[in-house]
């Protein structure tokens, strides 16, 4: 009889962190606050004694986080860390499912409709509500219901039970979500950690989803092709190379620079102060936004704020639809002049 494969113990693995994994599982993400309360109170327990977290240093909590990794890594998962754009650059740990796809992770527990709406909520953030003259990446309640079920556009793709590219598809199949379930499933996807609401209403991805997602986002927005433009779905802090949803741009709508509110006076003291973009040279204004301000910033949201969708399914436009047909409309009056001068 064959014995049962076990995976390799790190050298001085014991009971404590074999705790901390637990708990770090059961929490998914960890900030080093938490962290310490978390290994104090395992210290306290294994050593019989009382363990103050303040006593935890940064190293220790390395230590554990480094033994923790080793320990998961064969089981196709590990423990990976980013900056919270939103918190004051405040570093996050998130442990992870290292192989499988997000999609394939949440249908273990989600229905087959939820999974559906999930997708239509990603392409959402980053593909219709991420051009190149407004990288908002963020959704508000309004828009996230009207995608409750999917588009007549979208159905009749998937008539036949294929997608675009021939393969069997479950969207034929999909009767999407009441608008009831839609908000059951968006609170249950922040207090998972998945999502976050910011004060403003908007839905955006959380540090952990970023994290869980990095290799996804890229996969399945960006284009690797040799023809593709240098404007990605996708982008990338100039700084620190993590992905920005939430962040500044350069004024020059082509140029494809980027840096988070975190890293910007960072950045500008490796280069003496001088503000200018490092690719195109254009001034660095700082008022040109990724994610959520791309759309609050704008006159035509704050003129819009008393017409905001109520939720019920009606057909007046969001906040977020409000503002973008508005810079939609200036796209256009900017392109006319262009064509004119030519």
């Amino acid at each position: 009889m064959e014995e049962e494969w076990e995976p390799p113990v790190p050298a001085g693995y014991n009971d404590a962190n074999r705790a901390f994994i637990q708990a770090f599982m059961a929490r998914g993400t960890l900030t080093f606050p938490e962290g310490q309360k978390l290994v104090a109170a395992i210290l306290s327990a294994t050593e019989g004694e009382t363990v103050d977290p303040q006593s935890i240093t940064q190293d220790t909590f390395a230590g554990f986080v480094r033994t923790a990794r080793e320990a998961v890594e064969p089981l196709d998962y590990d423990i990976r860390s980013s900056r919270d754009q939103l918190r004051n650059g405040e570093r996050i740990w998130a442990f992870i499912n290292a192989h499988s796809d997000p999609a394939t992770q949440m249908a273990t527990t989600r229905s087959p409709e939820e999974v559906a709406y999930i997708k239509r909520l990603m392409d959402l953030l980053f593909d219709e509500y991420n051009t190149v003259r407004m990288e908002v990446m963020a959704v508000d309640e309004g828009q996230a219901l009207k995608a409750s079920r999917p588009s007549k556009r979208r159905e009749s793709q998937h008539v036949n039970g294929e997608d675009e590219e021939g393969q069997p598809s479950t969207t034929a199949s999909d009767r999407g979500l009441k608008h009831s379930e839609v908000l059951s499933l968006l609170s249950s996807l922040v207090a998972e950690g998945w999502l976050e609401k910011s004060r403003a209403g908007f839905y955006s991805l959380s540090p952990r989803a970023l994290i869980e997602m990095w290799s996804w986002l890229v996969a399945t927005y960006n284009d690797d092709s040799p023809s593709a433009r240098d404007w990605q779905r996708i982008k990338f802090c100039e700084s620190c190379k993590e992905i920005v949803t939430y962040g500044q741009r350069c004024s020059e709508r082509d140029c494809t620079v980027r840096l988070h509110d975190i890293c910007e006076d960072r950045y500008w003291r490796t280069r003496r102060g001088e503000k200018k973009c490092p690719k195109c040279e254009t001034e660095w204004t700082g008022n040109h936004f990724v994610g959520e301000r791309a759309i609050t910033s704008r006159q035509a949201y704050q003129r819009g704020r008393g017409g905001r969708a109520n939720g019920n399914g009606s057909g007046r436009r969001s906040d977020l639809e409000e503002a973008v047909a508005a810079q939609q409309e200036a796209a256009a009056d900017d392109d006319d002049e262009d064509m004119a001068e030519a």
